[in-house]
């Protein structure tokens, strides 16, 4: 974009020396989205502007920790990375572990502790025993601070295993629900969408939405410039996405992989997809296409696996992504070649364009992590061929891998660039908690299911049919149940690592997050055998199913 030729160029200039180097990506890549559309950037500068303004001129820091939290439930915190860092970097340090003092306001207290522990600050759940008794229950009379029992709500789901937290959980569950009958129906929904999707377990986007939603409904009161930005946000987010999905596909239909492999999934939508709610930020927008391509062949090798491949076919297919030789001297069946080739020039291009970019190759990480990922499909194949049932243990540590999520996020960490030495690689390549936690939720939440995936044909077996050949006594009810608990531990497990993690950058912590959150919209089938909220999520990104 020419600068010179844009609207509004001084606020922008301005505007500009007042933001890091990510955020400026972003916000050039959104003006000259602006640009190329015709449209104006100087409303979207001068509501930018403003709500930068509300943010670090706040009468408090109460005002302030509020602001912050709007930015985030409205999905535009990103543009003001480098002022929100700021406000809760000079707030812990202020404050430390005696933050908030002895307030009894809980929807003070509970917003302060959720912003620290999503920052990456460690604060004690000890807080809110200020609300407790002497038994450790909540006090009944908070019941009617509605607004802080969201809050509290909000803040249970940050829970390391803390009783508390889990006290808090119940507590604020148990009363939000009793309530909904006596609010007034804009709140009532909100209430009702806030337990059914938890802040933290929820992708971002889908949560903004309802938000903007949610306060544009509320009677007697006029948009505000945060809610204008946001608006303007999604529609130019819109648009980028639409795109990207252009390149994507132009990529798909050049590849010729849906005609070398007829059998295998055609989701091309679905894999872009994904690679928005991993990467959710603007300045992403190369890495999301490099990472749609990576998870396009997870898909398409777990075809060749389930329902393509014969054993000794899957042996050779093993070997060959193993070894990593040169295309020309392997010998294997025409369509896995065909896969295999193009998985070896992606990856390859992929790997040099990070070098280009980053400094570092990251070839041998990323061709560790494909033949990881078949050697597991290929453990299943085998269960399978043998009608074999193996332990819960066999089962998930293989099914970790299986599920394919660790090839993304290892993807995802060298295309960000961020802190990558000896050290983080090997740590990286071990496959740490930030890897393998999002990973038992996909392969657990995955399993749950008895629904395939659309047009996928085979079987895989599942956790629950191993759960219950270890158990014959217990019902699938009762299985279930155990699968949804380790659910949740695993989840505490994530917010361990998350809160705590100082070797891996907040946007790869981020996107171990996101990977976990978009379990609902990847596996909750309808009665049709659909996939209603991921379609919903469709719409919301790219503006068509």
């Amino acid at each position: 974009m020419n600068l010179k030729e844009a609207s509004g160029v001084r606020p922008l200039a301005t505007l500009l020396l007042h933001i890091d180097e990510q955020e400026q990506a972003s916000v050039f890549l959104l003006l000259s989205i602006i640009c190329s559309h015709d449209l104006t950037n100087s409303k979207y500068i001068e509501y930018l502007t403003k709500v930068r303004r509300t943010l670090t001129h706040a009468n408090s820091e109460e005002e302030a920790l509020m602001t912050i939290d709007s930015l985030k439930m409205l999905g535009i915190d990103y543009i003001f990375r480098q002022e929100i860092t700021s406000i809760i970097d000079s707030f812990y340090v202020r404050h430390g572990e005696t933050y908030m003092g002895h307030s009894r306001d809980l929807f003070q207290v509970t917003l302060a502790f959720r912003l620290l522990r999503e920052a990456g600050y460690d604060v004690s759940s000890d807080i809110f025993d200020r609300f407790t008794d002497g038994r450790g229950e909540f006090n009944p009379s908070l019941s009617q601070d509605i607004r802080g029992i969201l809050s509290l709500h909000d803040a249970s789901y940050l829970n390391k295993g803390e009783d508390v937290l889990y006290k808090a959980n119940e507590f604020a569950a148990k009363h939000l629900k009793s309530s909904i009958s006596n609010l007034e129906p804009n709140l009532a929904a909100l209430v009702t969408h806030t337990l059914d999707h938890p802040y933290h377990r929820s992708l971002q986007q889908y949560k903004a939405c309802y938000h903007l939603s949610y306060r544009q409904g509320c009677f007697g009161r006029n948009s505000s410039a945060m809610e204008e930005l946001a608006v303007m946000d999604f529609n130019l987010n819109q648009l980028l996405h639409q795109k990207e999905l252009e390149q994507i596909a132009s990529w798909w239909k050049n590849s010729r992989l849906a005609e070398e492999l007829p059998l295998a999934r055609d989701q091309l939508q679905k894999w872009y997809l994904l690679s928005t709610i991993l990467l959710p930020d603007p300045q992403f927008s190369e890495y999301r296409i490099q990472l749609a391509k990576a998870i396009a062949f997870i898909y398409l090798i777990d075809d060749i696996y389930d329902v393509m491949g014969s054993l000794d076919e899957l042996s050779l297919f093993t070997e060959a992504i193993t070894k990593w030789e040169h295309p020309d001297i392997i010998s294997l069946p025409h369509y896995m070649k065909a896969c295999y080739k193009a998985l070896y020039d992606v990856t390859n291009q992929i790997a040099d364009r990070i070098s280009q970019v980053h400094g570092w190759n990251p070839i041998n990480s990323l061709k560790k992590s494909w033949a990881k990922l078949c050697n597991a499909f290929m453990v299943e194949a085998r269960w399978f061929t043998a009608k074999q049932v193996p332990m819960t243990s066999t089962y998930l540590k293989n099914g970790v891998i299986s599920i394919g999520l660790h090839v993304g996020l290892v993807h995802i960490f060298f295309l960000l660039g961020q802190g990558i030495t000896k050290e983080t690689v090997e740590v990286i390549e071990s496959d740490p908690g930030l890897i393998t936690c999002p990973a038992t939720i996909l392969r657990l939440w995955n399993d749950l299911g008895s629904a395939k995936d659309e047009n996928q044909e085979g079987f895989d077996g599942s956790y629950v049919d191993c759960y219950m050949k270890e158990n014959p006594q217990c019902s699938v009810d009762d299985a279930r149940e155990h699968v949804m608990d380790l659910i949740s531990k695993t989840w505490e497990a994530l917010n361990k690592e998350c809160f705590s993690s100082r070797l891996f950058s907040p946007d790869f912590i981020q996107a171990s997050l996101n990977s976990a959150r978009m379990v609902r919209p990847l596996y909750s089938y309808d009665d049709q055998q659909k996939l209603p909220m991921l379609e919903d999520i469709k719409l919301l990104l790219f503006g068509k199913k």
